[in-house]
């Protein structure tokens, strides 16, 4: 039985991989840039420009409806989102890019986020817009704004089943993956019983509902960001001499002569954006579920500040990342994955750091499990609001965390990126056709904060618009 069961997990990885062969070298790298240089363009690089209104809008209150219904703040919507962006990506990824593609990797990490950015804002944008009242306040996402904006229902429950299989079971088997792995090579402890004590912990925090997520993220994931990050600072700063030398390095091997005759261009090309994605989640489609649990004023506010989360997870945590390993040069010696960060860290700080990236892994990783079952709640609802149905996904959610505690590095890895592509595919054709609504979205947020008001948005704020059931009709202008 044992050995039917390698078997089929075999032929799966296999299957994975011809698929992320065939998706990731002719068609989502095309797409994903050309999107996110599209809606840069469109939107006069707001990324760049509306940075001072992202950190201001992250202490706004949440809004009441008229109905009295209230959603989650700002911050914590935020955190949900950064949750599932903050995680191994952060970690592993970074790893996993690195040791594949070189230091350049990290170049090209930089540079989808910058230009994802523009993605994430779009999609959350229309998140909001579409978003529906339920018992907990608001939900959405894209399955909401392909039914309700695109009129295609059908859609709609193709990307609700796939983020759902995707981030609730196979992203979730890749963080319980990385936490078991950490804590054996750190503590010895067999993956199994860690396995088994993933699913207890994962299953008392997600039969608890949103509030619960919401209650567990804002408190775990800017305690665990902060920690990490001034780590990372101390390393970097007791380092400063090899700090020309590191950005050397990332350069050349980025566009480096002997990295383009042997191919290496491409690999720190391919590797850094597939982390990247994986990483920051700019276009993919998650975010937006996170987005619009939000109360908010104006739906481009939501949008604003799920672009910083983008640059949060990449620009500074990946960064904080990509600093330890490639200073240390542990990635010379051919270790990869999660093992690789802890090589680094333990390099710079002795062998207590084994120990402390087994601990920031279990917390980024485990925030990440949390968020990622929102993801995939909140589009179990959307295909049928069943509780039968929400609970028989709970409990193979369970499973998967069991299944990728005990399963090798690279299946759990390939099955990511084959689902990642396939649901970014999706959600990218759906925010390029409604694109031209959040550009007149923010436009119109744009025009109020212009004339010293807080932006308030009214569902005939944009002529035309309709199935934007959460707002209400304003003054009409004489």
């Amino acid at each position: 039985m044992e050995y039917g069961t390698l078997q089929f997990v075999a032929r799966i990885d296999s299957i994975a991989t011809t698929l992320n062969g065939f998706l990731w070298d002719y068609i989502l790298i095309i797409v994903l840039i050309g999107c996110g240089l599209y809606f840069s363009v469109r939107s006069g690089f707001m990324q760049f420009t509306k940075i001072g209104d992202m950190g201001r809008l992250l202490t706004e209150k949440s809004t009441i409806s008229a109905e009295g219904q209230r959603g989650i703040s700002s911050f914590k919507a935020f955190t949900i989102s950064t949750a599932s962006r903050v995680g191994t990506g952060n970690l592993a990824g970074v790893a996993t890019a690195i040791y594949l593609g070189g230091p350049g990797a990290v170049f090209w990490m930089w540079i989808i986020a910058l230009v994802g950015a523009a993605s994430a804002f779009v999609e959350s944008t229309l998140a909001q817009v579409y978003k529906v009242k339920d018992k907990d306040g608001f939900r959405g996402g894209p399955a909401y704004y392909m039914e309700k904006g695109l009129n295609a229902r059908w859609m709609g429950i193709i990307f609700a089943v796939i983020i759902s299989i995707t981030f609730g079971l196979i992203f979730n088997s890749v963080q319980s993956n990385t936490i078991s792995l950490a804590l054996e090579g750190s503590f010895g402890w067999d993956r199994s019983v860690v396995g088994i004590v993933l699913v207890v912990i994962t299953g008392i925090v997600i039969f608890g509902g949103v509030n619960r997520v919401a209650a567990v993220t804002s408190v775990v994931v800017p305690v665990m960001a902060i920690l990490y990050i001034l780590l990372a600072l101390f390393i970097l700063i007791t380092n400063l001499n090899l700090v020309p030398e590191m950005f050397t390095v990332i350069f050349s091997n980025a566009f480096g002569i002997t990295e383009l005759v042997s191919g290496g261009i491409g690999a720190a090309i391919m590797n850094g954006i597939k982390r990247g994605l994986f990483s920051n989640e700019a276009g993919m489609g998650s975010a937006p579920n996170a987005a619009a649990t939000a109360g908010v004023t104006h739906p481009a506010k939501q949008g604003l500040i799920q672009t910083l989360g983008v640059f949060v997870d990449t620009l500074v945590i990946c960064t904080a990342t990509a600093l330890i390993i490639i200073m240390s040069g542990e990635y010379l010696n051919g270790t990869e994955g999660i093992q690789l960060t802890q090589d680094a860290l333990a390099f710079h700080v002795g062998d207590w750091a084994a120990a402390f990236i087994s601990i920031a892994i279990f917390l980024f990783a485990f925030s990440s499990i949390v968020g990622n079952y929102y993801y995939g709640q909140t589009n179990i609802e959307f295909i049928k609001n069943s509780p039968l149905f929400l609970n028989l996904y709970r409990l193979i959610v369970m499973g998967m965390v069991y299944f990728g505690s005990v399963q090798s590095f690279g299946v759990v890895w390939n099955l990511a990126d084959v689902s990642m592509a396939t649901m970014a595919l999706i959600n990218l054709t759906a925010i390029s056709l409604l694109s031209p609504l959040a550009f007149k979205v923010l436009k119109d947020y744009q025009r109020q904060k212009q004339n010293g008001l807080d932006p308030v948005f009214y569902r005939n704020s944009i002529p035309g618009l309709k199935n934007a059931d959460c707002w209400e009709d304003g003054p009409v202008e004489k």
